[in-house]
């Protein structure tokens, strides 16, 4: 049975190792893994195609709405100027340029259902500091980590999205969000703290400019419409057309592209259907090898075989935190991540062991707990600061295990409750 085990973790091995020193695409690597499990576990050649064409499509009907949606919106709003609208109009709840920085990567990671589309849109205008390059680097990390903390744990992301519905069962989104939420942000506050003590608060973002035509009002409804429309139609779509939560998922996010699109001259609206395609495209194909291989791996009786041998080895709510981890570390991508570990994790009895809260934050800081070289936004931070290896693993990928860390803690607290988590 711990074949299976050793199989699994040759195959991480593998991943990485491609991902790495061969740069092999994610979604080829992944589907590449997929095959070799599911024959290494015994499978023949045609059940494992089935189990990979079966998640392919799983996680296509559930992502490709939402990944679509926010791509297309975030770059439609960029083409109008209308991002640096927003940024301003944060500037004016947060005026001291670490929390802007960690705000913006914050609340744009939401807006656009993706932490690295976030910060590419945000990194032009958080990186408008003086010559100083380690202050405008310092800035960058900064809105990257508040980028990382809300896509991993606030509902709904495409990081969460999969876990609630795995292990959500009974688990309210709003309910999830009333912790995570307050959680993400003292986060977030304890990095702006650490971030303005290491260089001593020093640091300063020029005031964007704002978007063209109209006065400041109109201007900043006309950025925010998209997400004032994906608000207003969440209690339409859960009191009015009594929608699932999945469901309502998909049908906020088309109202919010309904509004970009209509809103938007045909100029930009082209530029940005074209440009968000190209973006949700990729990022869709890599989710998707995600679920072939977490599939394969489901059906192949991994989760049976392997977690019970485990569980007298680590408590209970450290078990999904140490399986989750290993994924990430390997795989580097935090969605592929979560959708792999809830596909694996969902029917073994650690679901009805863990309440859904702390089961679900132990995988949100597995998650976070390893953001190193096979993360790509550790490649995309080095392209856009040229710093070190060391200055990206000590500003980036050092607070993000911290903030890990953090998550796992409360998970531990929340488990040793008597109560429901």
């Amino acid at each position: 049975m711990m074949s299976l085990l050793v199989l699994f973790l040759l195959v991480l091995l593998f991943l990485a190792f491609l991902s790495i020193y061969a740069k092999t695409p994610p979604f080829l690597s992944l589907l590449a893994g997929a095959i070799i499990f599911g024959m290494g576990a015994g499978m023949d050649f045609g059940t494992v195609l089935g189990a990979v064409i079966a998640g392919l499509g799983r996680v296509f009907a559930l992502f490709a709405i939402i990944i679509f949606s926010g791509a297309v919106i975030a770059l439609t709003l960029r083409e109008q100027g209308h991002l640096e609208r927003m940024v301003a109009d944060l500037r004016t709840g947060f005026p001291g340029s670490w929390s802007l920085a960690a705000i913006a990567g914050y609340v744009f990671s939401l807006l656009t259902t993706c932490c690295i589309t976030a910060f590419v849109i945000l990194a032009p205008v958080i990186g408008r500091t003086g010559s100083d390059r380690r202050q405008k680097n310092m800035l960058l990390f900064l809105t990257a980590a508040g980028s990382v903390v809300s896509y991993t744990l606030v509902f709904p992301t495409p990081v969460i999205i999969p876990l609630l519905l795995g292990f959500g069962s009974g688990l309210s989104p709003l309910l999830y969000d009333l912790v995570a939420i307050p959680l993400s942000l003292a986060l977030l506050a304890g990095l702006v703290l650490l971030f303005r003590k290491i260089t001593g608060g020093k640091g300063g973002i020029a005031a964007p400019s704002p978007a063209a035509g109209g006065s400041d009002v109109l201007s900043s409804l006309r950025a925010w419409a998209p997400f004032i429309a994906i608000v207003v139609s969440i209690p339409l779509c859960l009191f009015v057309f009594s929608l699932s939560h999945e469901s309502m998922i998909q049908a906020i996010m088309l109202a919010g592209l309904a509004t970009a699109l209509i809103l938007a001259p045909a100029e930009a609206r082209s530029t940005g259907l074209k440009k968000g395609t190209t973006h949700a495209g990729l990022i869709m194909f890599d989710i998707c090898g995600a679920g072939a291989l977490g599939n394969v791996i489901l059906e192949s009786g991994f989760a049976g075989a392997v977690f019970p041998a485990v569980s007298g080895t680590l408590p209970a709510v450290l078990i999904p935190f140490a399986f989750t981890a290993i994924i990430q570390a390997a795989l580097g991508s935090r969605v592929a991540t979560a959708v792999i570990a809830s596909q694996v994790m969902a029917g073994t009895a650690l679901a009805s062991v863990l309440a859904p809260l702390p089961l679900i934050l132990s995988v949100a800081a597995g998650v976070c707990i390893v953001s190193w070289l096979t993360d790509p936004f550790f490649w995309l931070l080095h392209r856009t600061t040229d710093a070190t290896i060391r200055e990206i693993s000590l500003a980036y990928t050092l607070p993000i295990a911290a903030c890990g860390a953090g998550v796992l803690f409360l998970a531990l607290v929340l488990h040793s409750m008597p109560f429901p988590g």
